[in-house]
């Protein structure tokens, strides 16, 4: 039988076999031997050993799509990153830090918004025109409506359907509102913000994946106040910012990294207002620490 890995306790592997239920599973030795560590978000092959008890063995682990690091998953296609506008305020700078992990490893990410009921179509606007130029998908949500047919609701669905969609974020945005919105049966804690930090407590503190129907998966991950981005080189922190491409053309340097130089194309196109100043601002801070990074 061939299903895939939802949740990794203590050793114990549990597998969705679609049409069948989950299977709780111990991986045979042969993978300790060869130093392979089943993943949350493998697709295996099963023996069931118990079918009225739901028990099994992973025999083999398929092929895999992609590997990530932190969060130790594989196999996604998307991630859906939660930041709430306001209370708290949105840490962009570790925004910019996640989407740039998840490009590195071919992960294609959507920006969402929560909390947009406390703030103004205005900043929501502004919000909006930082990434317009990404490649990300921009969605805003209210954490309090309970209106399944709102269309921002619905456009998010079919941006899942299909798909295996990480659920990231900083802990206290609403990403487990989200997650039991879009899958009540995940009866997730909420949790709240502490009113002294201004941070969320930590409620979710493994990987796990909810099957929502058919082939879409939802992963939701512990929340995350930091992002080191140690293993990057520092020349291609801004090929990871898309709306540089076409202003590079006009550097009068060859290898220019629009910081320094001068006659640079980009510096002068986010003097313009056409790149995010922000955005920009967020890669000088991240390639500065990744340079000063000491290689041996």
């Amino acid at each position: 039988m061939q299903g895939k890995i939802i949740k990794g306790i203590a050793g114990f592997y549990y597998v969705h076999i679609p049409g069948k239920g989950v299977y709780e599973c111990k991986a045979k030795g042969i993978f300790r031997n060869q130093k392979i560590k089943p993943l949350v978000g493998d697709n295996v092959k099963i023996k069931i050993l118990d079918d009225n008890e739901f028990l099994g063995n992973i025999e083999d682990i398929l092929p895999r799509n992609n590997e990530l690091i932190r969060p130790a998953v594989s196999n996604i296609d998307q991630a859906l990153v939660v930041f709430a506008i306001t209370d708290p305020k949105p840490n962009f700078n570790l925004l910019d830090r996640f989407i740039i992990m998840m490009e590195r490893q071919g992960v294609e990410s959507i920006i969402c918004f929560s909390k947009k009921d406390l703030v103004t179509g205005q900043e929501e606007k502004e919000l909006s025109d930082i990434y317009k130029n990404s490649n990300c998908r921009v969605l805003f949500i209210s954490n309090f409506s309970e209106d399944n047919e709102d269309e921002v609701y619905k456009e998010l669905l079919e941006l899942l359907e299909g798909k295996t969609t990480a659920l990231a974020g900083p802990s206290g945005v609403g990403k487990s509102t989200l997650l039991n919105r879009i899958v009540p049966q995940a009866n997730m804690e909420t949790g709240e913000i502490s009113e002294k930090i201004k941070r969320g407590r930590h409620t979710t503190r493994h990987s796990e994946i909810f099957h929502v129907s058919g082939s879409t998966y939802l992963l939701d991950t512990p929340g995350f106040t930091s992002i080191y981005l140690n293993d990057f080189d520092k020349d291609e922190i801004k090929d990871y910012f898309p709306e540089f491409e076409e202003h590079a053309q006009s550097c009068k340097f060859i290898g220019c990294v629009h910081i320094n130089e001068p006659s640079c194309g980009v510096k002068q196109a986010v003097n313009e207002g056409i790149i995010s100043s922000t955005r920009y601002e967020n890669y000088k801070n991240i390639y500065e620490e990744v340079k000063s990074i000491r290689r041996y």
